[in-house]
């Protein structure tokens, strides 16, 4: 499917953007009572500070608003035309669903996908569920609520335990595997206790480990800035990024101290992008990638993690509707770059694909729809 030349036309020449993110703070004290890594996943003022950027090459104006509860306010004074969502949300049950939730009450439009895939992909037990019933394959899987359930027969150790509800590796240290069920239950209780949420109790998965970038929806191709990025159906799939495993001695686990770190460092896990695999594995990867995307109905980009299982077969862990966008270090940025496409690109893209969802550009016409006379 060829494009016909015309660059797409804005609903006004420029915008009003802000982005909108929480901020981690060394130098602000925990509140009593949360876990040692709450708020890993927020981002670094410089992380806002390079999507500002990028965005403001192409002729917007910019502001950075904080995710905090004077945001309706801040909203109000500003006035966007679009937010550049990446908040994470300040705790409570679908956290990261809840800035989605005011924009949508608010009428403005925002970035990536909307409250209910935020809300569902967070919850990693319910995407779980959800990835089964409609047959993609997760590892066996069970949560406690309390920590006393009784352990189902399908799940054999050594078994893997996580806060259901949590990010960024949040409550994955080496204690994660467990390998008797005394082990399992005090996991699953300080995991409760901590996190103030369910433990996810699952088999470990002891094989390579990847992660597969998701861009674009069936319409990509007539509001982007560079149809010439999507496949016939709309998507984009990044460059398979594999996690280098074989550094470590012992079962290895991607901790929340591991996704803190520089990339690069000697003595740090390693990244490979594009990943070598062979190329029966890459079609099934990023084919569960895509399936991952859609079932839970995310929107415009997400990163899907997926792992072997012990005969090889490919397992999906989790997915991220909000994937990081700091330059040179998150997941999805090393996939880009990986293909040489620059962050300024890629950030503009994201933005660019929700605006057009948001009627604030004219489509582009394609040449197949004008042939067929549609």
């Amino acid at each position: 499917m060829s494009i016909d030349g015309k660059p797409i036309r804005r609903s006004k020449r420029r915008w009003k953007v802000a982005v909108i993110g929480n901020i981690k703070d060394v130098n602000q004290p925990k509140p009593e009572g949360v876990p040692p890594d709450a708020f890993a996943d927020f981002d670094t003022m410089e992380t806002m500070d390079a999507l500002r950027a990028a965005i403001e090459t192409d002729g917007h104006a910019t502001v950075f608003l904080h995710a905090d509860k004077d945001l309706p306010y801040a909203l109000k004074k500003y006035k966007p035309d679009i937010c550049f969502n990446m908040s994470e949300g300040l705790g409570g049950d679908a956290r990261e669903a809840q800035v989605p939730a005011l924009l949508e009450m608010l009428a403005i439009p925002y970035t990536a996908s909307r409250v209910l895939a935020n809300g569902i992909s967070l919850d990693k037990t319910l995407t779980k569920r959800i990835w089964r019933d409609r047959r993609l394959p997760v590892a066996p899987f069970q949560e406690f609520t309390f920590g006393d359930e009784p352990l189902r027969p399908e799940l054999k150790f050594p078994l893997f335990v996580k806060p259901a509800r949590e990010g960024t590796g949040m409550g994955v240290d080496m204690k994660a595997i467990v390998n008797t069920e005394a082990e399992l239950r005090e996991r699953a209780q300080y995991i409760i206790n901590a996190y103030q949420q369910p433990a996810l109790v699952e088999v470990f998965l002891p094989g390579r480990e990847f992660t597969v970038g998701i861009l674009g929806r069936t319409d990509a191709k007539r509001f982007s800035r560079h149809p010439e990025w999507y496949e016939k159906d709309g998507y984009h799939r990044f460059p398979i990024l594999e996690l280098d495993t074989g550094n470590t001695e012992g079962p290895w686990i991607y901790t929340n101290e591991a996704k803190s770190k520089d990339v690069g460092p000697e003595g740090n896990e390693g990244f490979f992008c594009p990943a070598i695999v062979d190329p029966e594995l890459e079609k099934k990867l990023k084919h569960l990638a895509y399936r991952a995307h859609n079932i839970i109905y995310a929107l415009d980009v997400s990163r899907t993690d997926i792992r072997l299982d012990d005969e090889g077969n490919p397992r999906l862990i989790e997915i991220n509707t909000l994937p990081g966008l700091t330059p040179g270090y998150s997941d999805l940025c090393l996939q880009a770059e990986a293909e040489g496409i620059s962050h300024t690109d890629l950030v503009l893209e994201i933005l660019y694909l929700a605006a057009g969802r948001w009627g604030m550009l004219e489509p582009r016409e394609l040449e197949e729809t004008k042939k067929n006379g549609k």
